[in-house]
């Protein structure tokens, strides 16, 4: 595979160059290889079925890029797995993918049940002698490279395969379409087990960077995460909108702090002008990026570059042009191609798409099929082109009924999210016996003159009242510090559901 053939060439024309640093440990390019040689031939005398599954387990360290590389020259798929997901989900992700070997880089012990599987701790992965293995048996073509476990709607997880085909298309075009330049150190703020990382890890391997990780206590103490920012000399960023919305909160986050970032690259969420805005006037000299597309179109398959031009033409971004070999159709609810400017659900097809769920042939069948003899997949998102862009207007089932009224929850989020008193705000439907009876705003207010939070309400709906109709103006309003996020950096929905449900 060329992305292996390319850490190999790098491990030994640059193999002093740090392929991986975070607070604590460093590896170069050389370590990376050497070390995941001796651990794929440790993973080939542990007589796995041949092409199984191995699960990854452990945090941002350096020893699971190493672990991932092991599992793929040594033939075999590797699932990560982060700290963060709590044991049951662990427990469901080794039935549904029948792996037989866990990579266990936690430091702490996995809980697996009554399954049959083996547990090994890399350990000490340096020493005299570097052990070959076969090019051959390197994971190529249309094996699965990774499996990403995502939420699936009845509770189990899904696992989506991605194959290494899938993955060198769309490395190939981050590293030739987008201002990345060899060397660059890019940030990695997304957990392994969330896809968006690998919009950052495979595209700083193949340019030879170093990737600078984030960790979870970094992002649970925003001062330790910007004291440890200001040595990154990061050139790259790679987060979720709402990770970037959390930094622009202090205002040191500038060129003042990251003088080196002259690329911002956004996943995973839609990514709000004002957040755009704000960034391009602290961060003037650095290009910025919104992206679109599902894990199992392999992390992204559109791209735009947000410019003033942008800014000043939308004021919703659009999420922008379809990669090299993918093509992205707008579908009816007949499952034909609709006209431009109509909306629709959001079908991709072509060299992104993955091959399917693992092991769940039915819910395969129902999203992945055939579209003009490409692959294509079924996203379940809203959306409609114009003038070559496309345009995410959030997913289907974020539609919801009030009252009889059809509601887009993420248009409500928008319109408020427009008014001046709000930093940010979420809108969550509450329900009694089934059924939602009145929606709730979740705001993070900016800064207002106002004494008492009735005023600071009535203010906010007055903004509302000339943009929404009345049955879309949410009936509460609560205000927080912040908006709680999930360990991938997005909105963690289900808790603020949780809390308002108390």
């Amino acid at each position: 595979m060329k992305l292996i053939e390319i850490i190999k060439k790098y491990a030994q024309t640059q193999p002093d160059t740090l392929a991986f640093v975070n607070e604590e440990e460093k590896l170069t390019y050389g370590e990376l290889w050497s070390q995941s040689e001796r651990l794929a031939a440790r993973i080939q005398s542990e007589a796995l079925t041949e092409a199984s599954p191995i699960i990854v387990y452990g945090h941002m360290k350096p020893v699971m890029a190493v672990s991932f590389l092991a599992c793929v020259k040594a033939g075999h798929p590797y699932i990560p797995v982060d700290v963060s997901i709590p044991a049951d989900r662990i427990l469901k992700i080794i039935n549904s993918s029948k792996a037989e070997l866990i990579l266990n880089n936690s430091g702490t012990s996995v809980d697996t049940g009554d399954a049959l599987i083996s547990v090994v701790e890399p350990g000490v992965l340096e020493g005299d002698g570097v052990p070959e293995t076969d090019p051959g048996r390197w994971v190529h073509g249309e094996d699965t490279f990774y499996i990403i476990y995502t939420s699936g709607s009845t509770g189990n997880p899904k696992g989506v395969q991605i194959s290494a085909a899938n993955l060198q298309s769309f490395t190939d075009w981050i590293t030739n379409d987008f201002p990345v330049e060899s060397g660059q150190v890019f940030l990695n703020q997304a957990p392994f087990s969330f896809d968006l990382s690998v919009m950052d890890l495979y595209p700083c391997l193949q340019s030879g960077g170093t990737l600078w990780t984030v960790t979870k206590d970094m992002i649970n103490r925003p001062k330790l995460l910007f004291e440890a920012l200001k040595q990154s000399n990061v050139n790259v960023w790679t987060s979720t909108p709402s990770f970037a919305q959390m930094c622009l909160m202090d205002p040191s986050y500038s060129e003042e702090l990251l003088p080196e970032l002259s690329l911002f690259m956004f996943c995973g969420e839609t990514l709000p002008a004002s957040v755009a805005r704000q960034l391009k006037e602290r961060f003037p000299k650095a290009r910025v990026f919104n992206t679109y597309g599902p894990t199992e179109a392999t992390v992204a398959v559109t791209s735009i570059e947000v410019t003033d031009d942008v800014l000043n033409k939308y004021s919703s971004l659009p999420v922008g042009s379809e990669k090299p070999e993918t093509e992205i159709v707008i579908i009816d609810e007949d499952g034909k191609a609709v006209q431009e400017g109509e909306k629709g659900e959001i079908i991709i097809t072509g060299a992104s798409v993955s091959k399917g769920y693992l092991g769940e042939k039915a819910l395969t069948e129902k999203a992945f099929f055939s579209y003009n003899g490409a692959p294509a997949y079924r996203t379940g998102d809203a959306g409609y082109k114009e003038n070559g862009q496309l345009f995410f207007l959030g997913r289907l089932d974020f539609q919801i009924k009030l009252h009889g009224y059809r509601i887009e929850l993420e248009e409500i989020e928008y319109q408020i999210n427009q008014s001046r008193y709000v930093q940010s705000a979420v809108v969550i439907p509450y329900y009694r016996e089934e059924k939602i009876e009145y929606l709730i705003a979740m705001i993070v207010p900016a800064e207002h003159d106002f004494e008492k939070e009735y005023q600071l309400t009535s203010a906010i709906k007055k903004d509302l009242g000339s943009k929404l109709p009345a049955y879309m103006i949410p009936r509460k309003f609560m205000y927080q510090k912040e908006i709680p996020m999930t360990a991938n950096g997005k909105i963690d929905r289900k808790r603020l559901k949780e809390e308002v449900t108390v």
